[in-house]
This record gives C-alpha cells, structure tokens and sequence, in this order.
C-alpha cells in the first residue's frame, strides 16, 4: 500500500542487474517498481499500466531508448521520462532533453541522485493530472451555451433523446461541440450514473483499433502480456461514444455490427464470449451516404446508426451565440488558472461576431483561452485579440466558388489547419494542443487533406 501511494515506477532496461540495483532502491523508499526487459516489453506496460514515472535506458538491442521516448512521448506526454545511460554525453543528454525526457542519469545509479529525481517526476505527473482533473471538472460543463434558435432546437432534441436508448448519430463540422451534445445525451440519460466510453476512430491506427474497443486476451499478439478490456467492455452498463466513426474502416466496422446486433464479441485472441450492454452515441464529420457509395462504410451499419440524427449547426450559422460564448470560455478560463474575472469589451465582442470560425466552438474557445493567459488586463479588447485575418482572407477567395458542403468543408479545414501550422513553425505538438487535439489525430488529417510544410513562418 505504501507503494501505490507514492508511484508506480517503470523501469526499462535489459540490464538484469541495473533492474535489480532500481528495484532495490525504489522499493526501499516506498514506491511499486515495474520492469521491462526491452523497449516494445516497456511499450506495452506504458500502454497497459500508466506509471506515474519511467527510468529508460539509453542503449539497448531492438528498440533503442530514443525510439522508446519518441513513442511514449506519443503514447502519452506527460509520463516523465528519465533517461540512463552507461556512456553520458552533453550530446546525447540535450537529444533526449528536446525529445521531452524529463532528466538524463549515468550508471551506475546514485541512490540519492535517483531518488530526488524521482520524487520531483512523480510530484510533477500528479500536478499534470490534478490539472487535467481540474479541467475536466471545468469543461464537463461545456454544455450548450447560446439562446440561438438553433441551440434551443438542439437542447430540445436531446431532452427527447436523452430518456430513450436509441442510438444516436451526431453530425456536424469539426469543432461544433459533437462531443457535448453526446455527453448531455448521456447526462440525460438512465445511464448518467455510469460510465461515459469516449472513442477517437481517427486517432487510433487502424491495426489497433479493433484491440481497443474489443479489448484483448493474453499472447493475442507481440506485447499482449497480460488480459486487457476493451471500449465496450469498460463502457458496459453506460454509454460508448464512437467519434469520427467515418475514419473506421469497414472491416472493425462489421465488428462494430455484431455488438450492435448481440451485445456479444470475443476478445482479440479469444474465444471466451463477452456480453455487455452500451448505449451507442457515433459523430462524424463527413458524408456517410457518400462514403456508402464509394464503399468506405457499410450500409447496415449506417442503419443501425441511423435511429436518431442530430445536425450540430456551426457556429457562423448562430452568430448570436458568440458573445454567450466567449463571455462563457472567458470564466471558465479564469477559475481554471486562478486568475480575476475579465470583460470584454464591445469593440472585441464585435470583432468575435463578425470572423467566420472555420473552427467553429473549439477555435473560439482556444482563442479565448489564449487571452486569458496572455493578457494582463482586466477588460479583453481587440489588442488582446491574436491575427484572424490570415485565415478568413484565404478562405474568402476559396469558399466563393463552393458548390456543395463537402468541398467547403474540406476547404475550410485545410486552410484552418494550414494556418494554425504555419503561426507555430509547422510544431505538430503545440498546433494539436492549441485546438485541443490529440497529436496522432492532427497528423492523420494533415495525411487526409494533403498539408505538407512549407518554408513560410
């Protein structure tokens, strides 16, 4: 028990002895030690059992400690990572340093060198998750804000919705807020108590996917080292929200299907058959009648999807609500870093209204952000406003000449994105974190729309 209070480290490292020396150590001062004997043992573990802190060394055979941070990093980039290695260079330690590893350790260890290390990693991954915990206690409110005609329908249908167990399809632009609606369907619900299952499809590799959702059995495949549930099985008894459901393929599609159908599946590996029961609540941003044609989606699974639609207007389409909004954002930005209330003033309040948000809710809630951490007023004005321009003036001349919603969509999104990469130096990292993204997800759609660097700044 005295372990688990202080942290669940990981250590990597294919030096049977250094393992023993680590474990020796860690454990003496209270914390539970994990071990791996290369980087895709590491991986696993990392994926599977999130510890609080990672010790990595630096050479192994297989993958290498840098390739191991790289794929942390990707995994989740607030475990800290302390490198270790047998050979220290300045070289190799500002290497990692930039790849995100939190500090560099020669061997063999020091006890008290490691130790202060650590404790200052784990108290630092508590603070980021306190500070995760905290938005979330924030923004699970971000319910729908606005007096819209529009917004009024919306929260109608979902009163309606709600109640019932159908399922639900949400479409609508990215950025919109499909995934507020599907959590006040939830709340709504008979199953607002338990838990609330959200799925990414575009941000999963599709070789992963069908792991995720179906979870999978010990030795199913390289690194499966112990049972691990899935996305349906966790969510069992409350609500599974499959967003960007139009990126799965058609082949998890079909098994998508069968849960649907049954409520039954077998774990990847298994052959044990697992029964649950979800509510089903899918998003997507694209044409599914279209992609039906093309035969990207199947048929039967649109039906079963399509019990109950809801079209989430983007928000140039309820310009009224923006002043709401912002004023909304603006405290909830406000409580969550500890700062004074601030107004905006009516000169910011007409500059909101009058730019098109082909980012829709979430640009607006970025850039809202953005001045509250950034301005040292009390009242917002137009000064405190970062450039619009460059994104609304490249839309312009593109958009005139858009016959359906398909192209302007994607227009739309590609010059956003573009835009937004361009202003952080092409930084994927910092880009998908401004517009509240996962990394993976942003470089699949920069695939998708064919953005590529350029030299400009």
């Amino acid at each position: 028990m005295v372990g688990e209070a202080k942290g669940r480290i990981l250590v990597i490292d294919d030096d049977r002895d250094i393992r023993k020396i680590l474990r020796t150590i860690l454990e003496y001062d209270g914390y539970t030690v994990l071990e791996a004997v290369d980087g895709r043992e590491g991986l696993a573990r990392v994926r599977d059992e999130w510890p609080d802190a990672v010790l990595l060394d630096i050479k192994m055979a297989g993958l290498d400690g840098v390739e191991v941070l790289r794929h942390i990093r990707d995994t989740d980039p607030d475990i800290p990572v302390v490198m270790l290695s047998g050979h220290g260079t300045v070289a190799t330690a500002i290497e990692t340093t930039k790849l995100g590893a939190f500090d560099f350790l020669e061997k063999p260890p020091d006890r008290d060198k490691i130790l202060v290390i650590i404790r200052n990693a784990v108290a630092n991954r508590r603070l980021a998750r306190e500070k995760l915990a905290l938005e979330r206690t924030l923004t699970k409110g971000f319910t729908l804000v606005g007096e819209s005609p529009a917004i009024k329908e919306l929260a109608a249908t979902i009163s309606r919705v709600g109640p019932t167990d159908a399922k639900v399809l949400i479409t609508g632009e990215n950025g919109v807020g499909k995934g507020v609606v599907a959590r006040a369907i939830h709340r709504e619900s008979r199953r607002g108590a338990a838990r609330f299952v959200e799925v990414s499809c575009a941000a999963i590799p599709d070789d992963l996917i069908e792991s995720e959702l179906l979870g999978y059995e010990k030795g199913a495949f390289s690194g499966a080292l112990a049972r691990k549930p899935g996305r349906f099985e966790l969510a069992d008894g409350g609500t599974i929200f499959l967003d960007e459901i139009g990126d799965m393929s058609p082949r998890v599609q079909a098994k998508v299907l069968r849960v649907l159908e049954s409520g039954e599946f077998e774990r990847v590996g298994g052959t044990e058959t697992v029964k649950v029961d979800v509510r089903l609540i899918a998003a997507t941003n694209q044409d599914i009648k279209a992609m039906i044609k093309s035969g990207t989606f199947r048929e039967d699974l649109y039906y079963r999807l399509n019990v109950v639609v809801i079209d989430v207007p983007p928000l140039r389409k309820r310009r009224e609500d923006i002043p709401i909004l912002a004023r909304y954002f603006l405290n909830v930005y406000c409580e969550l870093y500890g700062l004074r209330p601030k107004l905006v003033d009516d000169g910011l309040v007409q500059e909101l209204t009058a730019y098109a948000w082909p980012g829709n809710v979430r640009e607006l809630r970025n850039i809202v952000e953005r001045m509250v951490i950034t301005s040292r007023r009390d009242t917002l004005t137009r000064e405190d406003l970062p450039p619009l321009t460059e994104v609304a003036g490249e839309l312009a001349s593109e958009l005139a000449g858009t016959e359906t919603y398909e192209e302007f969509r994607r227009i739309s999104e590609k010059r956003f994105l573009t835009a937004r990469l361009r202003a952080n130096k092409w930084n994927i990292s910092k880009t998908a974190q401004e517009l509240g993204m996962q990394r993976g997800n942003l470089y699949i759609k920069m695939k998708k729309l064919g953005i590529e660097p350029d030299e400009r700044t």
